[in-house]
């Protein structure tokens, strides 16, 4: 399955870039950040990452589908 990866702040960085598309095997929004894990390492040291599919805020257990843009959303803060 191939998925659109959007990248914002920290996470953009750690794929050198804003968008992506990525093949996967698993299904689920916790398969894609396993996935994601294993070929960018620093995405494990962002512990609160969001993920949202297709403009709406998702859990891990939300299984994806083909062509869903997924956009990573990293912790932010600020005062």
């Amino acid at each position: 399955m191939k998925v659109t990866v959007t990248a914002f702040g920290i996470a953009k960085d750690i794929l050198n870039k804003k968008q992506t598309e990525i093949e996967y095997s698993g299904s689920t929004v916790a398969d894609l950040r396993e996935q994601l894990i294993e070929q960018f390492p620093e995405f494990a040291k962002l512990a609160s990452l969001k993920f949202a599919v297709n403009t709406d805020y998702v859990n891990d257990d939300f299984v994806l589908n083909s062509n869903d843009e997924v956009v990573l959303i990293p912790p932010v803060s600020g005062g």
